[in-house]
């Protein structure tokens, strides 16, 4: 039995420079954290040697490929040439479609299983680069590439992404005390609500191709996701808040599916109560909403928010790794 975990991740900045709409043109780079929540996959041999078993939210049992109704696993299988007689089971700590990259982590987390139950070792960026090409190449999925590579190699990370394809993760070296500051600073809300990435993300996506002022915006983002690594490592978190504040002003100017009035309302709430700044995760629409907030003002965020759902959360350090084998 191999047991395969990988993170969620928080982004902060340049979301939307990862799709190659926009790294084709020009480079493009994202901040990110990933934090200790999690996918799960767990892999063993099916007693039953003609059949796959496969457990998520509903249950699958296919003599063949071609009979497998979930796109990830069934294409995740063919590409590693697994035949018959395999049980996959999934599980998460949170729900997809909050923003959090829950389907990017799944499928680094599953394709670490896969290796790990043939015994095999893959890199972490073996790992990232596997998962694109199952996702966007494969599956054909509107979506960029920072998830991936935030799943397999967790941290707090400068991710760039160049316009031959190529990706460079940096990690994002700070103090034990200013780690532990930023980390403790940022807050987790869930505003209730879930979307369909797909939906959000192909909308930028068309936007920046055919719009050079939508262009130019994620443009900008790129270049505040390297001014907001400047100032992370100078150890102003303060500014750093502010920036995200900035950020999010930027993203939600793309396109109208990225907010709405009940997510304005709680954003307003929140920072009117003392959070610095803040932005939705993800492609927007819904999920988590994260803040950048001063300790000694979180509790009066968090009656501000009290309808909402709070996340706990730590960085992780880990990445993608395999939790068990046997």
């Amino acid at each position: 039995m191999i047991v395969s975990s990988a993170p969620f991740r928080v982004s902060f900045a340049g979301g939307g420079s990862d799709i190659a709409s926009y790294y084709r043109r020009q480079a493009g780079a994202v901040l990110s954290c990933a934090i200790a929540k999690y996918s799960f996959v767990i892999v063993h041999n099916y007693f039953n040697e003609n059949k796959y078993h496969l457990k998520y939210t509903r249950t699958e049992l296919a003599d063949t490929l071609e009979n497998i109704a979930h796109p990830l696993l069934r294409e995740a299988l063919r590409m590693h040439r697994v035949e018959p007689g395999i049980e996959v089971a999934s599980v998460a700590d949170i729900p997809s479609g909050t923003g959090l990259g829950s389907s990017s982590s799944f499928s680094v987390a599953l394709i670490n299983a896969l290796y790990a139950h043939r015994s095999r070792f893959a890199s972490k960026d073996q790992l990232a680069e596997e998962a694109c090409k199952l996702e966007i190449d494969i599956l054909k999925e509107p979506i960029g590439k920072q998830d991936q590579y935030a799943a397999a190699h967790g941290g707090l990370n400068f991710i760039e992404f160049n316009s031959n394809g190529g990706v460079n993760v940096q990690p994002v070296v700070l103090s034990s005390e200013k780690m532990a500051e930023l980390e403790s600073n940022i807050l987790l809300f869930f505003t209730g609500s879930q979307r369909d990435t797909r939906s959000v993300l192909s909308t930028q996506v068309q936007a920046m191709e055919t719009d050079e002022d939508k262009f130019r915006t994620v443009e900008r983002m790129v270049q505040l996701a390297y001014e907001m690594r400047d100032i992370l490592m100078s150890g102003d978190l303060g500014a750093f808040g502010e920036a995200l504040h900035r950020g999010w002003m930027m993203k939600r100017s793309l396109t109208s599916q990225i907010t709405n009035s009940a997510i304005d309302e709680f954003y307003d709430a929140a920072r009117a109560a003392g959070a610095v700044g803040g932005k939705l995760a993800g492609a927007g629409g819904g999920g988590f909403l994260v803040l950048y907030c001063p300790k000694d003002r979180q509790a009066k965020v968090r009656q501000a928010l009290s309808q909402l759902k709070e996340i706990e959360f730590r960085f992780d350090w880990s990445g993608a790794r395999i939790a068990f084998a046997q």
